[in-house]
């Protein structure tokens, strides 16, 4: 697939998630996006998926143009960005300048998958963790696997609004959290959070402010309520993530004895990132750690991934000891919508 094939498929998302003008820019790029330049001919001869189910590399683009923006970078480029609605002409007349000028910081952004780290993503793991909880009445250990930032580590500090006007979360919560709900109310079953942390291979400190700028780069210019989100969780976020495989710090990872808890790794839109090696061997990790699972120390792996079906991401949660498999809905990949099945 081409480059500018990738771009129209992303654009389709992006116009199903609420940006259009994300898609307005990558369909001008890929209009007029020509050889000649370095960036210009890495992307036309990039390699493998370029889709939003591999690589994402047009979200790595869109991604790396944003961050020229916020910082100020590009000032021909951030005069064209929301609130204003430029003609496709004249951005792209700014983005081939950016493109040319900047090829260099352009370049090493384009090394590194995206990091969106959407905080929305945390009502599924709301929901499910009230769900388990009520399931195990254990106190929680945390692993997530591609944790970015680690924002969605403090799924618990959250709140989820729910249509019968209660919620599941802390009355403190740092922010609520308001998807469109379908299905019934998940258990108000309050779950204790014992230990917490997180992998990466490019984990992000939100102490750091070019790790922060990556941050707000991918959240789209013209979806001020996802930033608003983002906001909000860096303000309790805490570096609770490794820089490591997600295989190498599984395996140390399942060594650790958790007697009286509950073990839940987790994971949201990151599993298609992993090489196919990497995800067999997590999986024949979390597999064999399953087979010894005890009552009094059981084990659960939650996925909100894309799957073969649609809309949006399944959400399901494999549980040991007994290796039961539960679909637990659908979600929106941005956590707008969930469809939610409490497990029946």
């Amino acid at each position: 697939m081409s480059f500018p094939e990738a771009c129209e498929i992303q654009a389709l998302a992006c116009d199903a998630l609420g940006s259009p003008f994300t898609a307005k820019l990558l369909r001008c790029v890929a209009a007029n996006l020509r050889p000649g330049s370095a960036i210009a001919d890495r992307l036309l001869k990039w390699p493998g998926d370029l889709t939003p189910s591999g690589q994402s590399v047009p979200l790595r683009l869109a991604g790396s143009l944003h961050a020229l923006v916020i910082d100020g970078s590009a000032p021909a480029l951030a005069a064209l960005y929301p609130p204003h609605e430029p003609t496709d002409a004249a951005l792209w007349q700014a983005v081939r300048s950016a493109i040319e000028h900047h090829a260099p910081r352009l370049d090493t952004w384009l090394d590194q998958a995206p990091q969106t780290n959407e905080v929305a993503r945390s009502a599924a793991l709301i929901a499910a963790g009230h769900w388990l909880h009520a399931r195990f009445k254990l106190p929680f250990f945390l692993s997530e696997l591609g944790a970015s930032a680690g924002l969605n580590l403090f799924w618990d500090h959250y709140a989820l609004g729910l249509p019968d006007h209660t919620a599941r979360g802390p009355a403190d919560a740092v922010l609520t959290l308001d998807p469109e709900w379908r299905g019934p109310m998940p258990p108000q079953s309050a779950p204790v959070i014992a230990a917490r942390r997180g992998v990466d291979l490019n984990p992000l400190s939100p102490a750091e402010p070019s790790d922060r700028l990556r941050l707000e780069a991918y959240v789209w210019a013209d979806q001020s309520h996802r930033r608003q989100r983002l906001d909000a969780a860096l303000t309790i976020a805490r570096p609770m993530v490794d820089r490591a495989s997600a295989a190498d710090w599984l395996e140390t990872r399942l060594a650790e004895t958790t007697p009286g808890h509950l073990h839940l790794i987790f994971h949201t839109v990151a599993w298609q990132y992993f090489p196919s090696s990497e995800q067999r061997r997590a999986q024949k990790l979390i597999e064999t750690a399953g087979a010894a699972a005890q009552t009094s120390a059981p084990l659960a792996w939650l996925r909100m991934e894309a799957d073969d079906a649609t809309p949006g991401a399944g959400l399901s949660v494999r549980l040991w000891p007994g290796d039961e498999t539960i679909a637990l809905g659908r979600v929106d990949f941005h956590g707008r919508r969930l469809d939610w099945s409490n497990g029946d």
